[in-house]
């Protein structure tokens, strides 16, 4: 440092600034036995990880058993990777939950039930003490715990967090960290003339931190003070959000409560794995930080709030509260992409081409921003961002539905409509350019299914069609196809449920009552579904479609037929809403739920159209519904009797699918409204269009036309020849498909089964073997050859 240079084994180089960005390794163990286990940091390390349990499950026959070390981010995904790869994979943490850098105890608690429910074992408050090995061989036999007994392993990973490269300063006498890492201060320099320090290897606050977002703010601050700027780092960004399937957890700001007369407000429901937190200010007002386990989705929304006031009471941000987040406009400092440090000023900057050309679209603000190029989580903030700027500036927002087409799902949806198209081509030929692409295809598809009763997958549609549509049944997991026949308002006869009974007992099928009142049956190939639905279809039922977009169910609770709570028929009612809208095509799926008082058992506030019986007739709901982002159906009109309120939801639904816009449910086709509920109303209820006799027509038209489309395949040869998995032999089972049997059913194996090993209550079920195929060969001419 004294004579400003840097020495390599070959040559001496003179610097002015010296930058250090030499990172950090992953942490080990200081125990016996530490050298046989291995790390999980780099891509090099899931190379080996991935051979060696394909190693271990060849010579022992068998899944291994993997024990990862360190309950954090890391220490998780390595374990769900573990077991994907077919490991038996467990998590031991020395704290007292999972995440506890990130998760309080009450966040630790849902997640702890969420991680168990994906097969993880899950051991907290132990230490490691050694890895035990087999004196014979070398082999890793079990993880030793001080106080407990030995976790059996065949493999141990370690992903304890990381450990500053930080040789080179320390050789060169910088001041280094208690813990590591060269110490910087809030503009990277370190305490050494002319040399700063970015990323793992720097030390801020007494700290090193691996996460990404922090070292690429250090770099942009240390860039700025070497062009003679002023930039100062604010201290690390630790926002986190789980990489791990079937487990959402994230977090971010103050999260852990640590402000001085900060404020927690809290949903926690632990049994369903569900936890959200916001901390935030004294008085409520501004938001210092969040955890949400079992449900992420208002990180997106809310991070970039983080040190702002809220726009509203800090509950209504939180979505298992059931509303929806107020649509407060973001101040220009606050960070839109934590990974790159870019804010929202930046971004509409770009957007109104400040000082540069305008950003007009997603890919060239992603460009030049830099904003969503690296994790991605701030993608649909960006993309609103740009479209309210676009609006600002008087200019169209394009909602073209593909590159392949300029025109919105709507106003595709009303030129069809005005032509009288019919098929793919012709829409291609007269809107389109190309051969289409998997988001217009089945939009296009759904279109003139709303729109034409013709069988949709005649004249080329199949091929427009998602995969579940195409087999007219659900795809499930492993390949097997779900049966769900329609049991209108789950009002079903003994003689249909013993039908039921027995197709699944021949069939083999997993069997489930559905939480939409019907009975789903798992497990059926792809070959079996004709002959599954023939003897349903004859037994007097009809597809559920299960699989499209459209209809699912009418929910009903018992109404005045039974319950003595009950003021109207709720089960005829719901009956005869499911018969008139089934096979209904749509931007999305569609649920109705018919309560026959204000008990709500039909839970019909939840659905897309929610009717509640009152003594003077129905009040009508639109709007709700469950899923990924829950929302409250909301009252469009009250005391209807039955043929206003058959009238006024013809009237809504078929606005709602000629307006949409692709796989766009109800609840956010409202809020993209201008004028939401209110304009909903006026055009529903007040006919403020003049269209109402137009919707009820259409709507005529769909019920009319109606046709089950399993009856519809079963009368056709043609349509059959669909439904066979292998053509050379129409029965023959898929030969890498395997099961287990638990509770008196079949379900699918795991990976970790189908390794062999199998958990208590869990043993091996045959596959039916089909009858011998025998497939006859001939020749006949092709085109001057045999063939």
């Amino acid at each position: 440092t004294a004579r400003r240079t840097v020495r390599t084994p070959a040559r001496e180089v003179p610097y002015d600034d010296l930058v250090l960005a030499t990172g950090s390794d992953a942490a080990r163990l200081t125990i016996p036995g530490a050298e046989r286990t291995h790390v999980y940091r780099t891509l090099e390390d899931v190379a080996v990880l991935a051979a060696e349990v394909s190693r271990l499950r060849a010579e022992l026959g068998r899944a291994p058993r993997a024990v990862v070390v360190g309950g954090g981010l890391l220490g998780l995904e390595a374990a769900g990777g573990l077991q994907d790869l077919g490991a038996e994979a467990a998590v031991v943490n020395v704290a007292d939950r999972l995440l506890n850098a990130q998760v309080d105890a009450g966040g630790g608690q849902a997640l702890g039930r969420l991680i168990a429910g994906t097969g993880l074992g899950v051991h907290c408050s132990v230490r490691p003490a050694a890895v035990a090995v087999d004196p014979s061989d070398g082999a890793v036999t079990a993880l030793e715990l001080e106080d407990h007994e030995p976790l059996p392993a065949d493999l141990v990973v370690v992903a304890i967090g990381v450990r500053p490269q930080d040789e080179l300063a320390r050789h060169a006498g910088l001041d280094t960290g208690p813990r590591g890492g060269v110490v910087i201060d809030d503009s990277c320099r370190t305490s050494a003339p002319g040399v700063w320090a970015i990323g793992e290897v720097a030390c801020f606050d007494g700290r090193c931190v691996g996460l990404v977002a922090p070292a690429n703010t250090m770099a942009e601050v240390c860039a700025d003070r070497l062009h003679g700027g002023s930039a100062t780092f604010p201290g690390f960004d630790t926002a986190t959000k789980l990489k791990l399937a079937g487990v959402d957890v994230a977090s971010f700001g103050d999260a852990l409560g640590t402000t001085e007369g900060c404020l927690e407000v809290v949903y926690a429901d632990p049994a369903r794995g569900l936890y959200q937190k916001l901390v935030v200010s004294h008085d409520a007002a501004t938001l210092l930080g969040g955890i949400f386990v079992g449900d992420a989705s208002p990180y997106t929304t809310l991070r970039p709030m983080l040190g702002h006031e809220l726009g509203a009471e800090p509950g209504a941000y939180l979505s298992a509260s059931g509303g929806a987040a107020p649509d407060a406009e973001l101040p220009d400092e606050a960070t839109l992409c934590s990974c790159n440090n870019v804010s929202v000023g930046a971004v509409r900057g770009a957007v109104r081409g400040d000082g540069a050309d305008p950003c007009h679209d997603l890919g060239a603000l992603k460009s030049c921003t830099r904003a969503g190029t690296q994790c991605g989580s701030c993608v649909p903030l960006l993309k609103k961002t740009l479209e309210a700027e676009l609006t600002k500036s008087g200019l169209t927002v394009s909602r073209a539905l593909c590159e392949h087409f300029e025109l919105s799902r709507a106003e595709l949806f009303e030129a069809v409509r005005a032509l009288g198209l019919v098929s793919f081509e012709e829409v291609m030929d007269r809107f389109g350019r190309g051969r289409g692409c998997d988001l217009c295809k089945p939009a296009i598809a759904s279109v003139l299914a709303s729109q034409h009763a013709d069988y949709v997958l005649d004249a080329g549609r199949g091929a427009l069609q998602d995969t579940n549509d195409r087999a007219l049944a659900n795809m499930q997991k492993d390949g097997t196809y779900s049966v769900v026949p329609r049991v209108p308002a789950g009002e079903i006869t003994p003689a249909k449920l013993a039908v039921i009974a027995a197709v699944a007992e021949d069939f083999g099928l997993y069997t489930k009552i559905t939480g939409a009142q019907r009975i789903d049956m798992f497990g059926a190939r792809l070959e079996q579904l004709p002959d599954i639905w023939k003897r349903l279809v004859d037994a007097g039922f009809e597809s559920g479609q299960a699989y499209g977009k459209s209809l699912r169910t009418v929910k009903s609770c018992v109404g005045s037929t039974w319950c003595r709570f009950g003021v109207q028929d709720s089960v005829s009612m719901a009956v005869d809403l499911e018969l008139r809208y089934r096979g209904l095509r749509s931007p999305h799926k569609l649920k109705i739920g018919v309560s026959g008082c204000a008990r709500e058992c039909a839970e019909a506030r939840g659905k897309d159209v929610g009717v509640i019986a009152t003594d003077l007739g129905w009040n009508l709901y639109v709007g709700g519904n469950g899923g990924f982002q829950p929302a409250h159906a909301q009252l469009l009109a009250q005391d209807l009797d039955d043929e206003t309120l058959v009238r006024y939801i013809d009237r809504y639904l078929m606005y709602y699918i000629r307006t949409a816009d692709r796989l766009q449910r109800t609840a956010r086709w409202m809020e993209d409204l201008e004028g939401g509920l209110e304009h909903v109303r006026q055009v529903v209820v007040e006919d403020s269009l003049g269209i109402a006799a137009e919707l009820e027509e259409a709507m005529a038209q769909h019920v009319g036309n109606y046709k089950d489309e399993w009856a519809a395949t079963l009368a056709d040869p043609e349509r059959l020849r669909r439904f066979r998995s292998f053509v050379n032999a129409p029965t023959a089972p898929d030969p890498s498909t395997a099961y287990v049997r638990e509770r008196g059913q079949r379900r699918p194996a795991t990976a970790v089964e189908r390794a062999g090993h199998l958990g208590p209550g869990i043993e091996l079920a045959d596959v039916p073997e089909p009858e011998p195929v025998i497939v006859a060969g001939a020749r006949i001419p092709v085109r001057g050859q045999e063939g």
